[in-house]
């Protein structure tokens, strides 16, 4: 018996994470789920969206399964996922991307993993807006080569954060039968951040001889991604691009619905579908719950469950192939809950 902490999410979120409950329970593995509450329904009842006791439970439990949550644009708290990352260290942020035969894309056979450091970058967090106290003196330091109504992000790469991040890249190709790793940065430009991320990835590859090491600059590995994806295995970068390019991955399978997420750290990992919280489609019951099931099975895997995660992906994988319950966004009319019974019913036969 297994204890999780399930959190629903706010928007979609319900939708899909008890549709990837529901299959959990389905494949047979014994789960007692404790139910926390973070994001809008955590502000309306507590006023933060992310409350002590959600936190302490991933903290007890050291796994969670979660929805998505909103983050509001450009005011507003910041984001509950950047911060459950960094309370938690949550330092590796993992995004498989994999074709599904059934989708239609103009790449049928993309089997790649994005390794994204989770901790630092841009994400930190630490900004101070234009004509504050501590932008004068950040721009002060620059010589004029910094406007004075600038607002200032600041972007902290530690040698630390950067090989561990790449350990977790190799020590999960080796585990997972993959071959190469590639590390993508923009080293040529920033070549004191970005240039001690791959110093780290230069160090950490020489451990691991058995896996082809190689890299590429982020503009590049963009091209790269929509010109021949096939050509990558995993891929290790910093905060900011793994967000990006992992992105621009679930596109090359079929968008953000199919797209399967984890946060991984030492002493916990919380599981989650790549794509937002679309409130827009809150409580409609027609958003594709794939990327969760996925998350889902991620989670199993990662539990030691490597049966009942295979069997959930062989089933997601059948019933997209037959196309007979899919949702709107691959091309069909089913709700979420269709489709959810659907997979369910694959995995029972």
């Amino acid at each position: 018996m297994y204890r999780v902490t399930f959190i629903p999410g706010d928007g979609v979120g319900p939708d899909v994470a008890y549709s990837a409950r529901k299959v959990v329970e389905a494949s047979g593995v014994q789960v007692e789920w404790e139910e926390k509450i973070a994001g809008e329904p955590a502000i309306e009842k507590y006023n933060t969206p992310l409350p002590d006791d959600t936190l302490e439970s991933i903290k007890r439990n050291k796994v969670a399964l979660k929805g998505p949550i909103t983050t509001p644009i450009g005011e507003g708290y910041r984001s509950v996922n950047v911060l459950l990352r960094q309370l938690l260290n949550l330092y590796a942020c993992l995004r498989p991307a994999r074709s599904i035969p059934g989708i239609k894309t103009s790449f049928p056979n993309v089997d790649l993993v994005i390794v994204r450091e989770n901790t630092e970058d841009v994400y930190s967090g630490v900004e101070f807006p234009p004509h504050s106290e501590e932008a004068k003196k950040i721009i002060a330091l620059c010589e004029g080569k910094v406007r004075e109504d600038s607002a200032i992000t600041l972007k902290p790469i530690s040698f630390y954060a950067s090989e561990k991040i790449v350990r977790f890249a190799f020590r999960y190709a080796l585990e997972h039968n993959r071959k190469k790793v590639t590390c993508v940065t923009k080293a040529n430009i920033m070549k004191f951040t970005d240039g001690l991320f791959l110093e780290a990835a230069r160090k950490v590859a020489k451990e691991f001889p058995q896996i082809e090491f190689e890299e590429r600059l982020v503009d590049n590995m963009a091209m790269q991604l929509v010109q021949k994806p096939h050509l990558y295995d995993v891929i290790v970068t910093p905060n900011l691009y793994g967000d990006i390019l992992s992105d621009l991955c679930a596109g090359l399978i079929g968008g953000l619905g199919v797209a399967p997420g984890a946060n991984m750290g030492d002493d916990a990992a919380v599981f989650e579908p790549v794509h937002g919280s679309a409130p827009k489609y809150k409580g409609m019951n027609k958003v594709n719950p794939t990327a969760a099931i996925l998350s889902a099975a991620m989670m199993l895997d990662y539990l030691g469950e490597k049966s009942a995660s295979q069997r959930i992906e062989k089933a997601v994988r059948a019933v997209i192939s037959e196309g007979k319950w899919l949702t709107y966004d691959l091309g069909g009319s089913a709700s979420t809950t269709d489709m959810t019974e659907a997979i369910i019913d694959k995995i029972g036969e």
